[in-house]
């Protein structure tokens, strides 16, 4: 054998794809996981033409499933972020897109067992210990993947999938505001820095001299701005304690203006180093608590804020994305309770992915 076969499911899960692996199935070396999930995606390569990622970072992403030992979870959820061309994996994010998959992967692979004619499936994040519960649609104890739900960024319509986050405040820094502070003015531009769901930087896009209202590729092909971002991001980093993060994933950055479509406001998110094409789920929970909390570069945006549980459609290139937050302010004291949304996923594939036998012989 000159390749090692790896079982797999490929699935859309909201507006990004990728390969849905058993953690048993991979080397438990974290670097020799690494090089196989490089050879997996066929990192190193502008369109990956050696692997099946899609080229885009919204298509290198990998989730590996477990059962959980968590007694509140049913299974375990690991994420990696690999790199388009760089050959470098990070572990250190979630995604919450992906995770949409992670529910029907799970039953699809049998490691929850489904019910008739819906299955509550509890995922622990294990990137960041977050929790989330999974409803999925099983009739006849089979995952459902057509339906009527759409959203926007991926055409047609599919099965809805609820997803309720908790305990997502300070997965990676321990901190909702891990800088101690609401605002903070770093490289020259007021930042808040926040960790709700994903450690995220957030700037005003006035800030960068930018409407907000850009399109991702002409925010990509915007070469001064993109260095003045990656600059206040990685001074934010530091502060917010993550050391130096010039070759992490995280913190991501979003960027906010006044909606113009009836949302809450417009947004664009930064993945980091290239605008999202949609906006991500994990980030769009940080951007809610964001628009809800007083004292941030959010505030304003929403003249009065509204009752809880909080309804929120945030405005990304390609339409809106609805988050629902339960929270409760008292003065200017904010809570966080939960955050939930309806996404969609489809199953594309299934089988064998190969790597080469040089990489790992599957021992």
């Amino acid at each position: 054998m000159t390749q090692t076969a790896i079982p797999f499911l490929f699935l859309r899960g909201g507006t990004s794809r990728g390969p849905y692996l058993n953690r048993a199935d991979l080397p438990q070396d974290r670097d020799a996981l690494a090089r196989v999930l490089v050879a997996v995606v066929g990192s190193g390569h502008p369109i990956n033409i050696d692997g099946i990622g899609g080229g885009t970072a919204v298509t290198t992403k990998v989730a590996m499933l477990s059962p959980s030992d968590d007694p509140e979870a049913d299974v375990d959820y690991f994420f990696a972020q690999v790199g388009v061309e760089d050959r470098l994996v990070d572990f250190k994010p979630t995604c919450g897109n992906i995770l949409v998959g992670v529910g029907p992967a799970a039953i699809e692979m049998g490691l929850v067992a489904a019910r008739d004619p819906e299955t509550e499936v509890r995922i622990h994040a294990v990137n960041t210990g977050a929790r989330v519960v999974a409803r999925v649609e099983t009739p006849g104890g089979e995952v459902r993947y057509d339906g009527a739900t759409a959203i926007d960024g991926v055409p047609g319509t599919a099965a809805p999938i609820g997803l309720q986050f908790l305990d997502t405040v300070g997965g990676a820094t321990g901190a909702m505001f891990p800088t101690g502070a609401r605002l903070d003015r770093i490289e020259g531009v007021d930042v808040t820095c926040m960790d709700v769901a994903m450690p995220m930087v957030i700037a005003r896009a006035g800030d960068f001299g930018l409407t907000g209202y850009e399109t991702p590729q002409e925010l990509d092909a915007n070469a001064d701005f993109l260095a003045r971002m990656e600059a206040v991001r990685r001074a934010a980093g530091a502060a917010m304690g993550m050391g130096d993060v010039a070759q992490s994933v995280t913190p991501k950055v979003g960027l906010l203006a006044p909606a113009r479509d009836g949302g809450a406001a417009a947004i664009r998110y930064f993945m980091p180093w290239s605008c999202h094409p949609t906006l991500a789920v994990t980030g769009s929970q940080c951007l809610a608590a964001c628009l809800l909390c007083p004292g941030t570069v959010a505030e304003g945006l929403l003249p009065v804020p509204p009752a809880a549980p909080a309804q929120l459609f945030l405005e990304h290139p390609m339409g809106k994305l609805e988050v629902v937050v339960d929270y409760a302010l008292d003065g200017t004291d904010f809570t966080l309770t939960s955050a939930g949304l309806v996404r969609t996923a489809r199953k594309l594939a299934a089988g064998a992915v190969f790597v080469p036998h040089a990489v790992w012989d599957g021992n």
